[in-house]
């Protein structure tokens, strides 16, 4: 026995356990729901600054921080500390057993050189993530401080989403207009760092997220502010045991592709206490098809809880990829305030999948913009709807048909939405079913539902559908 004690004393001595009181957000699930476990990241610290790292906006640390987090791995993992400062760097990739702390009153912003975010696979597509693991264990990304992207020097704007301020203030770092003069993309900027190809449009479709984490096991991103990506801001793909707690995400409303926090097939998740306002979704699920490449497909055993969605184009988002499936899912006590859309499930042809014991309750909302409640199935494909004849389909089209089912949406309260709930599916296909929404109070500004029977399957008990009267 003292042998034993003497273990898990050591044990605690060398290991730093993130634990918070994980186990409240699984009390009275619906459905089984596998929790996570608290991650444990071993207890050394080296501070950036002892590797030579300066914070002073001007310098470039990346090299600094390399070492920084060598340094900690050839102790067997640990804490990379980002103390206060701003820290300009290129891309930073975790190893095992790592955790980045960005301290409060820490700013890390990443260099608008683009040339040093250039994949060294000579066929890759997109440029290296800001921050990025592959095939790790124990990673964290946690403290006070905020990550900042710099992706405006990244993305294209759109006139019809800016001011005329906004829009004169773009130009002003240069960048190049499409031929009609409605679509700026950030190519051959004043600020003399060189783009890395041949066309503005190449250049853009090669910008890639803040944070991805792919193929990884057992994640933390905790209390951190993440800010400004190149494209999505905080996405885990096929990773098993992922934690977001308590982290604000936020861009500008009209961001392109600037998706909030997005789980890509990913197993064991929660995601709680935390505020995102960005342009593109905010908390968003998504399957694509199962791959040899990957150990896991689908998103399964997710818990969403207790989070702020401000804007975005969904508050809580399925798809549009879905083809891997969605199961075993608990999204409860959220609020949505100024979203485009509340609930959104979106998908299409060729990229839906099944839906399986899908429990969303007690989401507050108001100021939506859209759909309070919508099911669409055409959102890349235009075959959804009602026709007098019914279509044929390929076998390969069923097969990667939207499934969206299984789903139970209760206690949903929203003041002001142009259309409580809009639901399609497609015809000759049983795409949207067995679907119940109850207890729920909307008030609504144009439509109060829109609702194909004809293609759907969707039973409403006690739902009180008011029209606003103040319009």
């Amino acid at each position: 026995m003292k042998k034993l004690f003497s273990a898990l004393c050591l044990m605690l001595a060398t290991t730093g356990v993130f634990a918070s009181d994980y186990d409240t957000y699984y009390q009275d699930l619906p459905c089984q729901v596998k929790p996570v476990v608290p991650i444990q990241i071993p207890d050394h610290q080296v501070s950036i600054t002892e590797c030579g790292a300066v914070g002073d906006g001007v310098t470039l640390c990346t090299e600094a921080i390399e070492k920084a987090i060598s340094k900690v791995t050839k102790l067997g993992g640990g804490r990379v500390v980002i103390p206060e400062g701003v820290w300009l760097t290129g891309p930073i990739m975790l190893k095992d057993n790592i955790e980045l702390r960005v301290e409060q009153g820490a700013i890390v912003c990443f260099s608008p050189d683009k040339q040093l975010f250039l994949d060294k696979n000579p066929d890759a597509k997109r440029v290296y993530p800001c921050i990025r693991a592959s095939k790790r264990k124990n990673i964290a990304i946690t403290g006070k401080g905020v990550i900042d992207g710099g992706g405006h020097l990244w993305r294209p704007v759109k006139r019809m989403k800016m001011s005329d301020v906004e829009w004169r203030q773009y130009q002003e770092l240069g960048g190049q207009l499409n031929e009609k003069g409605d679509l700026w993309y950030p190519w051959q900027l004043t600020n003399g760092y060189a783009d890395i190809s041949e066309t503005a449009q190449k250049q853009e479709s090669m910008r890639n997220d803040l944070i991805r984490l792919t193929d990884c096991e057992n994640v933390l991103v905790e209390g951190v502010t993440i800010q400004n990506s190149p494209r999505f801001h905080l996405h885990p793909c096929y990773c098993t045991n992922v934690i977001i707690d308590g982290v604000t995400v936020r861009s500008e409303w009209n961001v392109q592709n600037g998706d909030g926090i997005d789980l890509s097939d990913c197993h064991q998740a929660l995601i709680v206490n935390s505020t995102v306002s960005v342009g593109d979704d905010g908390i968003c699920m998504k399957s694509g098809k199962p791959s040899k490449s990957h150990a896991i497909a689908g998103c399964e055993d997710i818990v969403v809880a207790h989070n702020t969605v401000n804007h975005a184009h969904g508050g809580f988002v399925f798809g549009s990829e879905t083809a891997g499936g969605m199961r075993r899912m608990v999204v409860r006590h959220n609020m949505f305030s100024g979203t485009d859309v509340g609930l959104r499930f979106k998908s299409a042809l060729d990229r839906g999948g099944k839906s399986e014991q899908i429990f969303i309750s007690n989401i507050m909302m108001n100021d939506i913009s859209s759909e309070a409640i919508t099911f669409q199935c055409d959102y890349v494909n235009k075959h959804a709807g009602t026709t007098t004849d019914t279509p044929t389909y390929t076998e390969a089209e069923k097969k990667w048909a939207p499934q969206f089912q299984d789903i139970h949406i209760s206690n949903v309260v929203c003041r002001g939405c142009k259309t409580g709930i809009k639901a399609a599916g497609i015809a000759g296909l049983e795409c949207v079913k067995n679907i119940t929404i109850s207890d729920c109070s909307i008030i609504y500004n144009k439509v109060a539902s829109s609702i194909d029977e004809k293609t759907t399957q969707i039973t409403l008990k006690d739902v009180k559908l008011t029209a606003n009267k103040a319009q």
